[in-house]
């Protein structure tokens, strides 16, 4: 895809949106794709391989356990790029033969964050290393799982990554999620706050760490965020900007009676869209209501039921912040008819 002109790329990818909706009955004014720039992603898991004396580190091939052993990267920030060669050298300690392991990495604010994934336990040599590691590249944080579910262990703790939204800073709990660069994340913003004008009582579901909630609540407007990671949550709950509440969205929807103490709301589910949630929302009698998808499929699934329920998809902002790949970001704005 790198060898595709940036325009049809763009257009590909709002045609994406475009069949989606068509495919469940719907049509909206599908605005043109916003494009980050290359060289902006600051997050990014790496695999990495001990064979012999050569150790790889790179990206798996698509629907394959071969990894592609990098050297640059067009897609990462330059800090993240710079790391490769230190990184590929660090496993060349921490790995056996034929050995794998994951490192997940987060460029925040003020540095950046390593998490070590890898089944067998940290030795005290391994721990060494990676406290070495942390201090000669500046790492902000270093920390081990023995897999992406495991609790996470700090090892090394320079200082507390974070990062600024609406004005306020969020000390980010280990391996959060963030959006995948800060470009797109600011693109994301603008276009919700624009949707929800004079909001008074929002509910933000699927907050995260707070990437909507924050700004919201900047506007002046009384913010209830919801979210089923509760490290996520302490750290919006920390900023006491917004009343942070853990919760399952996904088995524990908001129900219309609870939703009736909102005028307006936004959502940022997983790609598996929110299904459970957007039953009750498609019966709130509430104004406006913005969708933020990173899955055209599942969202045009989601608009159909809220549309059905009398809501009315007006327009959709395709952001792509997934460079060359088949990914397309989305905000739409849905109003009772």
């Amino acid at each position: 895809m790198q060898q595709v002109e940036a325009g049809a790329v763009a257009a590909w990818k709002r045609e994406r949106i475009v069949d989606a909706l068509r495919r469940v009955g719907l049509t909206a004014e599908i605005e043109p794709t916003a494009t980050v720039a290359p060289a902006t992603r600051r997050r990014a898991t790496l695999a990495a391989l001990r064979q012999g004396k050569h150790v790889m580190l790179g990206f798996n091939e698509r629907k394959s356990d071969r990894i592609v052993d990098l050297r640059g990267c067009e897609v990462l920030t330059p800090k993240l790029v710079a790391l490769l060669a230190p990184l590929r050298t660090l496993v060349g300690t921490l790995l056996q033969q034929r050995e794998s392991a994951d490192l997940a990495l987060t460029e925040a604010g003020n540095g950046i964050e390593l998490v070590l994934v890898r089944k067998r336990a940290l030795a005290l040599a391994d721990l060494e290393a990676l406290a070495e590691f942390a201090e000669t590249h500046d790492l902000a944080r270093v920390a081990w799982r023995s897999t992406v579910r495991s609790p996470v262990e700090p090892v090394a703790v320079r200082r507390v990554p974070m990062i600024l939204l609406g004005g306020v800073r969020v000390s980010l709990p280990p391996a959060s999620f963030l959006q995948p660069t800060l470009d797109g994340e600011t693109m994301l913003i603008e276009r919700v706050l624009a949707t929800l004008p004079g909001a008074k009582r929002v509910a933000d579901l699927f907050c995260g760490v707070g990437t909507f909630a924050l700004p919201l609540a900047a506007t002046g407007a009384a913010v209830t965020a919801f979210d089923s990671d509760k490290d996520a949550v302490g750290a919006l709950a920390a900023t006491r900007k917004v009343q942070a509440v853990t919760r399952d969205l996904f088995r524990e929807p908001l129900s219309v009676k609870e939703l009736r103490d909102f005028d307006k709301a936004v959502l940022d589910p997983a790609r598996a869209g929110a299904a459970a949630q957007v039953a009750t929302l498609a019966e709130a009698d509430f104004e406006r209501l913005t969708y933020v998808s990173c899955n055209p499929t599942t969202f045009a699934r989601d608009a159909r039921v809220l549309v059905e329920g009398g809501w009315k998809l007006h327009d959709v902002l395709p952001v792509d912040q997934f460079r060359w790949s088949t990914h397309v970001e989305l905000v739409a704005r849905l109003e009772r008819r």
